[in-house]
């Protein structure tokens, strides 16, 4: 029986330590700073919004871990010694594996700007990232978000849920046009500006002035622009939370490199979640994947790895979900921001701005390659299963009307699509 550490108590590490207690009876300790149990990080919003309480957010009673046999231990580690596999706390106490799962997450990036650390900035990404924010937004007149992707719009929904005003600096020309097409990029624009947010495209963060106190005062953008402010959020993406073991023996390029069976360099060591890097991604998925559903599919894999019946990752066709303030998202398979060359591209957007989908295909099959949902909802299940099955473009929108999941006394839409993909074919 082996002793099985796992750093971090997020979604890879909790679901690697459930699985392998389901496959085997080794030892099994994690460790957090963060907090005592695992939590849902990504209902954090929800707290600050007063919808659900820090408990509510807990998907296991607390004695769920000790009827599992699973060690808690709420602590930092500082160093780890891999050759005597010797993990030491910040309080000098150290701990001795068998086994080891990394899977340490990520930190909100920082890029230098000066002031970057004055008090009422802050990222948001951990249970302290959200207690700091209740503490910095207490009596702030305007906040500041830089950084244009999914955490940058939850802080400014959190930020308009206690009415502060928000201005939302994103770098690049339309909001997360590297990821959107177009057109869904503008209706999500336009969202953003009708919920009275101040959008400034194009404009980047040069510096954060102090109030001379310590706090900020004050942001100068890169047009040389002051803005007021007494709250910046830091929302430019994330990174591997791997600093403190950047000068060990591990191998490491921006997150933990790791072959398809989670394995390091390092025998006994493994990396999942946010922290790790693939070397040889599946597909056309990323190095680093830093979202909830892959973290689990991590997780659950490893502990079969670690319980003698090896298997490789395979998430399966990509997807995921996000909600742009009132407007839901879904996106199935691979939908540029340009199409391959290869490919064709259906759209349909409702007259109300709100609602759209976008569908790409190949242009000589008429094979589905991906698509997009805004402002309606379709089943996991089934789109997924006409990607898999490499349905066409016709039979997808004949269909569509099977796949949808909304209330019966939600307005269909499946009507008018179909007889718009009409129109343009004939």
């Amino acid at each position: 029986m082996a002793h099985i550490v796992i750093i971090g108590n997020g979604i890879s590490g909790v679901t690697a330590a459930r699985h392998i207690r389901k496959m085997s009876n080794h030892e099994i300790t994690i460790i957090s700073g963060e907090t005592k149990h695992f939590f849902s990080r990504t209902a954090l919003m929800y707290i600050y919004m007063g919808h659900m309480k820090y408990e509510h957010t807990k998907p296991y009673e607390d004695w769920f871990w000790k009827k599992n046999r699973i060690n808690l231990a709420h602590n930092h580690v500082k160093t780890v010694d891999f050759k005597t596999k010797t993990l030491k706390y910040l309080n000098g106490d150290t701990l001795q594996y068998d086994k080891l799962i990394l899977a340490v997450g990520s930190k909100p990036n920082k890029f230098g700007w000066p002031g970057q650390d004055l008090d009422g900035v802050q990222g948001l990404y951990s249970y302290q990232d959200l207690e700091l924010m209740e503490m910095n937004t207490k009596g702030v007149q305007r906040a500041v978000i830089v950084g244009g992707g999914l955490i940058g719009i939850e802080m400014a929904e959190m930020l308009l849920s206690r009415k502060i005003p928000v201005t939302f600096l994103v770098r690049e020309s339309s909001f997360w046009n590297n990821v959107l097409s177009p057109e869904e990029s503008e209706m999500i624009n336009r969202h953003i500006r009708e919920h009275h947010i101040d959008l400034r495209l194009e404009t980047e963060l040069k510096e954060i002035i102090d109030d001379g106190s310590g706090k900020v005062e004050k942001i100068i953008t890169n047009t040389g622009e002051e803005i007021v402010c007494q709250f910046v959020g830091l929302t430019a993406g994330v990174s591997p939370n791997i600093n403190f073991l950047k000068k060990s023996e591990l191998e490491t390029d921006r997150g933990i490199l790791i072959n398809e069976h989670f394995e390091t360099n390092i025998p006994d060591v493994y990396a999942i979640g946010d922290c790790a890097q693939h070397k040889n991604p599946p597909g056309e998925r990323r190095p680093l994947e830093q979202v909830w559903y892959t973290g689990k599919i991590m997780g659950e894999t490893l502990a079969h790895c670690i319980c003698k019946n090896k298997k490789a990752y395979n998430p399966g066709t990509w997807f995921n979900s996000a909600k742009f303030l009132d407007i839901e998202y879904q996106t199935y398979g691979w939908v540029y921001a340009e199409p391959k060359e290869d490919e064709e591209s259906f759209f349909w957007e409702h007259q109300d701005g709100k609602k759209l989908i976008r569908i790409n295909y190949k242009k000589e099959s008429k094979e589905v390659t991906g698509m997009n949902f805004f402002g309606v909802r379709y089943r996991h299940e089934t789109c997924v299963q006409w990607i898999e099955n490499k349905q066409t473009v016709d039979y997808v929108l004949e269909h569509l009307k099977e796949a949808n999941f909304d209330p019966e006394f939600y307005k269909k839409y499946e009507k008018e699509i179909l007889v718009k993909y009409q129109e343009l074919a004939s």
